[in-house]
């Protein structure tokens, strides 16, 4: 069962309910207040310590996310509709089929951080301790499994020794291989709060320079994958400078012999940066920064995780943090900085398959301990397959019955292509969504209905350690119902009905905290054992805490000694580029999307920062290649290739490609990054290496481009490239092709009466169809020459009636209206044109000026750098 949805008040109004975002791992608390049946109001919680009432573009737009549009409502087997026993049943018959015959290591679960903590913690018992095999692993091993292994290298266990409140305090910040004015723009916000208050300082270490890079003391663009040479670099640097703390690493770590002699091997500032293709003179203040601010915070992402040497780049930080004595204090930690926004609460309860529950490993006496808490008749001994071989074993036909939760591998893994393939070759795949039609649902024989943000009800933990409610604004819709009940009613069909009789989420969390205090004994630091017996009301009622409170502030460490552990790690060497695929490939996300757009791609408003997948090229590389700023470029590696639109940007460096994660075939002919990087990983954690795909790049000659508008989009669009976001009452699609697109435009356009006119001379074609006193489609076709802003366009599908069939055909107003440019703030619809003439019109200096002109940059604050590069530029025009 779900939380109740809140009451209404005497007037009718629904009182506003406290939960969580459901996006990235900042964990931001949420003020909503239901307006309607789906209908929602929504506002950051200024009591939640994680934002403090912040809430970035996405969070903003999640009432444009919570209708019905595109949603699994029913079960389903093939493409029957079924009773929920129906189904029930069948997911049973097939997993307890396939265990008898071919044993428990042929199934497997692959999960997400999507799912809440009741939900993780039911399917990890259910296949650890009950089916018997730790075939069960969850997206996040694609996105900060290293930074576990590193954890548990480095501390004996996976714990974050960081909290927000460390960034309040902290004078030095070093962002590694995270665009955090992008991807956690909250946290990023706070940091700029820091540096404005006290004058700290901001280093920023991404091969692109990105908009975190905006107003940062220092860049440095290393060569993908010199991570570990730069920060041994470092630490030999503090030991020459005397930085290190001897008093610390006396009492408090471990350090193997020979470190310290191996560390001074090409650890010299000048090598360093020939290996990091740095200037010296940069990375020297880096150095020196460092040494000069004790309190500092490295905070890493995705850039250093998603890497064939992931964890030993972890584990160059922490070494750095422990040789230097700069973690338990204030200010002063190593800080990974999650994806997702559960994904802390799936390696608390074992979501991965190399983890037991509560922070355990396969250590025997962990396996018998779980093993005896649970009850369990099957206890798993050993760990499980990691994500990119439990899909090789699909592949080959070992695991033969796999139930997917919450997450689109399809799309999401290294070499999609061959995951593809290997579900299409699965005898049983069942799938959990809250979404009807997906990349992966597509190749599964049964369909969940699960539940979606603002009907789920249990609890998340964010990057912090910090663990919130998420509660339930709806009703559950359809017949959809939660993960752990769809999970809990197989158990109990496959027989384990006593160890799965929950009648709600409080149980299962009751059951989680026992088991994390369970013969405990202080061995772990993770230890909630204080909700153990929680009464449902104050479960209900739950305010945000934070668990481990200051770990390692008395400088002892879950370890057998109680001492940390320096990690030796040597820089791998760095491989030239190929001949036959001379870029490298970096993946990454937008500011204003998430994963695989199946919620974000709902907004319009989300969708007009990026409209199109593109691949990013340094000018010089894009020229050679005789790409222009626009054209069509196809990016291609061994694995596969797409189709992308080129952006030319300095702060490429040469020789190397950006795309975007997001775009999937549900929304796209092209961008599919997916299907481009190897399925190579970290030998430690398992993790895929997103970052360095070697590739090459060329450009894609299309005979015509255009777009079209329509409120009712086809099932597929023939086309060499075709793209699309959502509108305001319908879609946009960014259209290039060859040939004669009259089919085309025969096949894309929907009944009505038709207006068009056509230039041959140009190749150009304009028709738009109206119905019912409305506009319903338009479709612009062009050879050569300019195509209209679309702008307008979209808004005649919103008018009460159209525009005059000569405006429709001009794709303008009779009247011209100011052309915003490109969105710059999504939070406010303001475009890039729109600050400018601001900026020119009435002498602003500074973001905060701008921001009370035109309200930019005072939500989230993510579009603040763009704002800042806006007034730089106009300020450099004016002194010529």
């Amino acid at each position: 069962m779900t939380a109740p949805l809140p009451t209404l008040s005497p007037e009718g109004e629904r009182a506003f309910v406290r939960t969580t975002c459901a996006y990235c791992g900042v964990g931001c608390g949420i003020a909503a207040t239901v307006t309607g049946e789906r209908s929602v109001e929504i506002k950051g919680d200024p009591d939640h310590p994680a934002n403090r009432g912040r809430l970035c573009s996405k969070g903003t737009q999640l009432g444009e996310t919570v209708g019905l549009e595109g949603r699994l409502l029913h079960p389903m087997i093939g493409e029957a509709r079924v009773s929920w026993d129906k189904a029930i049943d069948h997911v049973a018959r097939r997993f307890a089929r396939t265990i008898a015959e071919h044993g428990p290591d042929s199934v497997a679960f692959y999960v997400s951080g999507q799912l809440l903590t009741e939900d993780y913690y039911v399917a990890n018992k259910l296949m650890k301790g009950f089916i018997g095999s730790a075939n069960i692993d969850t997206n996040s091993r694609l996105c900060m499994s290293s930074a576990v292994a590193g954890h548990v290298r480095a501390f004996g266990e996976d714990v974050v020794p960081a909290s927000y409140g460390d960034i309040d305090q902290a004078d030095l910040f070093v962002l590694v291989g995270s665009n955090t004015a992008w991807c956690h723009p909250i946290v990023y916000q706070r940091m700029m709060a820091a540096r404005e208050a006290r004058g700290a300082k901001l280093v920023v270490i991404d091969p692109r320079r990105t908009e975190t890079c905006e107003g940062a003391d220092v860049h440095l663009a290393i060569r993908p994958g010199s991570d570990v040479a730069l920060m041994n670099g470092l630490l030999a640097h503090c030991r020459r400078e005397g930085a290190i703390d001897p008093d610390f690493i006396d009492a408090s770590v471990s350090v193997p012999d020979g470190f310290w002699e191996a560390l001074e091997d090409g650890g010299d500032l000048w090598s360093v940066a020939r290996t990091c293709d740095v200037p010296p003179a940069d990375l020297k203040r880096f150095y020196d920064l460092f040494v000069a601010n004790p309190r500092t915070i490295t905070l890493f992402s995705q850039g250093i995780n998603q890497s064939l040497t992931g964890t030993d780049q972890v584990n160059a930080i922490t070494n750095l943090h422990l040789a230097t004595g700069r973690i338990g204090k204030p200010g002063a930690a190593p800080f990974s900085i999650t994806g997702q926004p559960n994904a802390m609460g799936g390696r608390e309860v074992g979501g991965l398959a190399t983890t037991l529950a509560a922070h355990m490993d396969f250590a025997p006496e962990n396996v018998a301990r779980v093993g005896r808490f649970w009850a369990a008749e099957r206890m798993a001994a050993k760990p499980g397959l990691k994500a990119v071989d439990l899909f090789r074993q699909v592949g080959n036909g070992k695991i033969k019955a796999l139930w997917i939760m919450a997450t689109n591998p399809a799309v999401s893994m290294p070499d999609a292509g061959a995951v593809r393939a290997a579900l299409a070759a699965c005898p049983f795949v069942a799938v959990s969504d809250c979404i009807a039609d997906t990349d992966t649902g597509r190749f599964a024989h049964v369909r969940l209905p699960a539940l979606g943000w603002g009907e789920k009800d249990g609890t998340v933990t964010n990057s912090e350690r910090r663990v919130s409610r998420q509660r339930a604004l709806f009703a559950a819709p359809g017949e959809a119902r939660p993960d752990w009940w769809i999970v809990a009613s197989v158990a109990r069909r496959m027989g384990w009905r006593s160890a799965f009789s929950y009648d709600r989420p409080a149980d299962i969390y009751r059951e989680h905290a026992r088991l994390s205090t369970y013969q405990n004994g202080g061995a772990r630091l993770f230890d909630i054992g204080h909700h153990a017996a929680i009464a449902n009301a104050d479960y209900e009622a739950m305010e945000p805490y934070r668990w481990g409170g200051t770990p390692f502030a008395e400088g002892r460490f879950p370890t057998p000694d109680g001492k940390a552990r320096l990690v030796p790690v040597v820089q791998r060497p760095l491989a030239p580029p190929l001949k036959d695929w001379p870029f490298t490939l970096n993946t990454g996300r937008y500011r204003d999307q998430w994963h695989t757009m199946t919620r974000t791609g709902l907004s319009p408003r989300l969708a007009r920062h990026r409209q199109e997948p593109l691949v990013e090229l340094h000018p010089a590389d894009a020229a050679a290649l005789g790409i222009a700023q626009g054209d069509l470029a196809r990016v291609a590696t061994p694995q596969g290739e797409s189709v992308f639109r080129a952006h030319l940007d300095e702060g490429q460096r040469r020789g190397e490609a950006f795309v975007p994660i997001h775009w999937t075939d549900r929304q796209s002919t092209g961008g599919r990054a997916g299907l481009l990087p190897r399925d190579l990983v970290d030998p430690h954690s398992g993790q895929p290496g997103f970052k360095a795909t070697p590739a090459r790049v060329e450009r894609v000659a299309a005979e015509w481009r255009g777009f079209l508008i329509t409120d009712t989009l086809p099932d597929t669009i023939p086309s060499l490239y075709a793209t699309r976001i959502r509108v305001p009452q319908g879609w946009l699609v960014e259209l290039a092709g060859g040939g004669d697109p009259a089919k085309l435009i025969a096949r894309l356009l929907p009944a009505g009466s038709r207006v068009e006119t056509s230039d041959p001379a140009r190749g150009q074609r304009r028709v738009a169809v109206l119905a019912e006193g409305r506009l319903r489609a338009a479709i612009y076709i062009a050879r050569s020459g300019t195509l209209p802003a679309r702008e307008w366009l979209i808004e005649q599908l919103c008018a009460p009636e159209p525009a005059s069939a000569m405006a429709l055909l001009a794709g303008r107003p009779a009247t011209p209206r100011a052309d915003r440019g490109p969105i710059v703030c999504a939070c406010f619809d303001v475009g890039m044109k729109t600050i400018a003439a601001a900026i020119a019109d009435d002498g602003l200096v500074s973001v905060e000026q701008v921001g009370a002109a035109l309200s930019a940059g005072t939500n989230c604050g993510s579009c603040r750098p763009a704002i800042q590069r806006l007034i730089a530029g106009a300020q450099q025009a004016a002194h010529g």
